[in-house]
């Protein structure tokens, strides 16, 4: 039990890392490209602090784990809503452009929705809704390019001057830290939990989730602090997106992934964490969260959490 603690926290430190790495590789070269703050939160860090998120559900889906796979990305979108999001408000009230209100926020609202929907019919996730999680999420990613080009050029990794070449191996060197990083994660959680009886379900919606969204809680605790928080709402937006479309979508192209493990209060936490980011625009101070709203936020998720174990 010892060593697989220690392995289990080995492979949640190159996660991180791998995490940490590849979203600064990558931000220096999407910075060429002159793309805007919350475009870059939204799919450059999105996309890299989702990859221990797909590393974790994509080596589940493999292994035939379908509570690790869909606990996973049910959790995580759980904890960067409510749990991420809330403190990044605490922190500092987080502003809602027009853009995000009628395009952004309501596009992951729907996505959410659609998962949903999806993992009620059948009660599992298919090839072909698989297949149509991925060809959204390609129209998306295009969508969002084409109408937000030509930004000015911003220095998102924090104002680091690094090469392309240097970008390239951070980049690579990422992706290596991930990969191992999640086979250990996966691997060794799945072990303890077995050995104390725990459901694969339940570890994956907190030790896996939390210890997978470490990235987005990260960054966007710094985001907040540095007041960017267009860059804080992008990442959890985009991590949200990510996880549903890209990370379930490609995990069902490989194996349908079975939903049945999934209650109505997993569900139901879901889809009200992605409704209050859309009515939050509305209440308050119109176009930004306010602290009481992210205070009730945080109440949410801890809620749901004491739920979790009760239910042990």
């Amino acid at each position: 039990m010892t060593l697989q603690i220690l392995l289990l926290l080995a492979g949640l430190a190159l996660i991180v890392f791998g995490a940490d790495w590849l979203v600064d590789g990558a931000s220096a070269i999407a910075r060429k490209a002159g793309i805007s703050e919350f475009v870059i939160g939204l799919t450059i860090v999105g996309f890299g602090t989702s990859c221990p998120e797909l590393v974790v559900s994509l080596t589940g889906a493999i292994q035939g784990n379908a509570d690790i796979s869909v606990g996973n990305v049910i959790g995580s979108n759980i904890f960067n809503t409510l749990l991420i999001l809330g403190m990044t408000a605490v922190i500092a009230p987080v502003a809602v452009t027009r853009k995000n209100s009628r395009r952004d926020i309501p596009i992951a609202l729907l996505v959410t929705f659609l998962f949903a929907a999806f993992a009620q019919t059948g009660r599992k996730i298919s090839f072909y809704e698989g297949l149509a999680f991925l060809l959204v999420f390609v129209a998306y990613m295009v969508y969002c390019f084409k109408s937000d080009k030509g930004a000015e050029e911003t220095a998102a990794d924090g104002g680091k001057v690094r090469s392309v070449w240097l970008a390239i191996l951070l980049v690579l060197a990422g992706l290596g830290g991930l990969i191992f990083g999640g086979n250990l994660f996966v691997n060794n959680a799945t072990a303890i939990a077995r050995a104390l009886g725990v459901s694969d379900k339940f570890i994956a919606i907190t030790l896996l989730a939390g210890g997978t969204s470490l990235p987005e809680l990260a960054t966007c605790i710094v985001a907040a602090a540095k007041k960017k928080d267009q860059l804080a709402l992008g990442n959890v937006l985009g991590s949200n997106v990510f996880n549903i479309l890209l990370i379930l979508g490609t995990s069902a192209v490989v194996i349908p992934i079975s939903t049945f493990s999934l209650t109505w209060v997993d569900l139901g936490v879901l889809l009200s964490s992605a409704v209050v980011v859309w009515l939050w625009t509305y209440t308050g101070h119109r176009d930004r969260i306010d602290r009481w709203e992210a205070v009730l936020m945080l109440l949410g998720f801890f809620g749901y959490y004491a739920w979790l174990f009760m239910k042990l």
